[in-house]
């Protein structure tokens, strides 16, 4: 079979396409981006002419993905965690539902919030929704339960969630890859009304589900990809989720931990083999990557009578990633010197871009705040994020995708004024559409800065879903179009700029602010695929 070096994200995507999917539905967030990126390149992918366009943001994806479940095809739907938390809405419900087609959702958690807000740990979404959840220990376990996961979803008749962390999301190992499957046939439910949850049928639906949960437990405690491993030493039961797993055997090189071990990759967790562990060591440690979910269920099977350690009692660290080293520590191993990094190396924070046209916007923007007084620039998320830090110091929020424009929206509400939103054209299209109606309704006075590069380029400069389509959506959606305003962030137009933002705020009510470049990183991206184009 052939062996490939791959990222554990790419591992996903090569498996999805081996599975037979027709389509990949997602918005980019790092760290899942690559999964669609890989399958639009995919060879395979091409013949096969699979769907595999970005979605305008997750909620859309998945409940595409659903759509293409629902006519009989497999299909997957890649997002960050946090974008499942605009997902969560159909989350919730397909669990309910369950699926025709199989269908796996991919959600690539970020412990220490190296590109995110937060690092909540999404299987606590999971159990939320009752549904089967797989986290891999490795990048070729990415790929074989990815593989597998489409036909347990049709199994199961339930979606599948796929968790992984940053760490196995952008490291690279060998992964063998299995034989390709034929896509599934159309094929639409045999039950009508199964994607009807009306009382009626949801209640019945719900019922169904619950009764699932026992049989789901089993097939964990049956499942290839959870495994007791024996040890001599029972002071100590070890219990290890996903990349956590790596983490332990890095410590024991040749595999030969003396305590027993518990290693966890499918969800429900095996109890069978837990209570095993509990019965058979004195003391019982817990390790996993992101949240404690297997800790706190621990204290509800065996109550207060085992000792159980890990993130909530200090053990390990309560936030971040994890490494080698912590489980070291826990286990009382002499830990390498290490050489410490000087007091003189201080931290290079990150900055916009040389040429970057949000810089432009921002120099005219505090120009005003200069004049209407600070702490009334309310921004998203996106590269503009950074003009929150030096040498700008422009804005004041930073909260979740679209909440700039209804958080200025409560403000002025409130009877702040002027107040601006900034936000990108991609952010304004994923979550910004609706805040915008609602400032129309209400005549709200507000100033709207849409900071438009042209693409998604925190990610790597994906299609924007917002180009060529903003000052049509604003006027769409209500805004005067005299008050839909256009300027192109260059120095020479500096002038200009704040003219027309001044001129805004003496106006009393909504305006949209258009600044309009491309992305410095995008052009240099085009130019270099351009070349490779003609040299080819």
């Amino acid at each position: 079979m052939q062996r490939n070096l791959l990222l554990g994200v790419e591992a996903i995507g090569q498996a999805a396409v081996d599975a037979g999917i027709s389509g990949v539905y997602a918005y980019p967030g790092t760290p899942s981006t690559e999964i669609t990126e890989y399958i639009q390149h995919n060879q395979t992918a091409r013949e096969r002419n699979i769907h595999r366009e970005w979605s305008v943001n997750e909620k859309t994806a998945l409940e595409a993905a659903l759509g293409m479940s629902y006519a009989g095809k497999r299909t997957i739907a890649c997002m960050k965690h946090v974008g499942l938390n605009v997902a969560a809405d159909v989350l919730m419900n397909m669990a309910i539902t369950g699926i025709n087609g199989g269908l796996v959702i991919t959600v690539a958690d970020d412990p220490s919030q190296h590109s995110s807000q937060n690092e909540q740990d999404s299987r606590y979404y999971g159990k939320f929704a009752m549904i089967p959840v797989f986290e891999p220990s490795s990048q070729q376990e990415a790929y074989d339960m990815t593989y597998d996961a489409f036909e347990f979803s049709e199994k199961t008749g339930l979606p599948v969630m796929m968790r992984i962390p940053t760490r196995l999301a952008h490291s690279r190992a060998g992964v063998v890859q299995k034989t390709v499957q034929e896509e599934n046939k159309l094929k639409l439910p045999e039950n009508k009304n199964q994607f009807i949850l009306l009382p009626a049928y949801g209640r019945k639906y719900y019922q169904s589900l619950l009764d699932k949960q026992s049989w789901l437990t089993e097939l964990s405690e049956k499942s290839v990809y959870n495994e007791y491993f024996e040890g001599k030493d029972k002071s100590l039961g070890i219990i290890c989720c996903g990349i956590t797993y790596n983490y332990l055997m890095e410590n024991y090189p040749h595999n030969n931990c003396h305590y027993p071990v518990v290693k966890i990759t499918q969800y429900p967790v095996p109890k069978s083999m837990l209570t095993k562990l509990e019965k058979e060591c004195d003391e019982l440690l817990v390790v996993e990557e992101g949240y404690p979910v297997v800790e706190e269920l621990l204290t509800d099977f065996f109550g207060k009578g085992t000792k159980v350690s890990g993130r909530l009692d200090g053990t390990l660290p309560r936030r971040g990633e994890l490494n080698p080293d912590h489980l070291a520590k826990a286990l009382g191993k002499e830990q390498e010197n290490t050489i410490a990094i000087p007091d003189t190396l201080v931290g290079r924070p990150p900055s916009l871009c040389a040429g970057c046209g949000h810089q432009d916007t921002y120099i005219a923007l505090n120009e005003i705040i200069a004049e209407a007084g600070a702490g009334r620039v309310f921004a998203d998320i996106g590269c503009y994020t950074l003009g929150a830090l030096p040498p700008f110091n422009t804005v004041n929020t930073c909260v979740d995708m679209g909440a700039s424009i209804t958080m200025a929206k409560g403000a002025a509400d409130a009877g702040l004024s002027p107040v601006f939103a900034v936000i990108g054209d991609s952010t304004f299209t994923h979550s910004g559409i609706t805040g915008l109606l609602d400032c129309v309704i209400e005549k709200t006075n507000i100033n709207i800065i849409i900071v438009d590069n042209e693409t998604v380029a925190m990610t790597g400069g994906q299609d924007s879903s917002a180009k060529g389509r903003i000052e049509k959506i604003c006027e769409g959606v209500g805004v005067n179009p005299e008050h839909v305003r256009l300027f192109v962030p260059l120095k020479k137009n500096h002038e200009e700029i704040v003219n027309i933002i001044r001129e805004e705020v003496a106006f009393n009510g909504v305006s949209v602010i258009i600044g309009r470049r491309e992305c410095v990183q995008r052009i240099a991206k085009m130019k270099k695929l351009n070349k490779a184009k003609k040299q080819a």
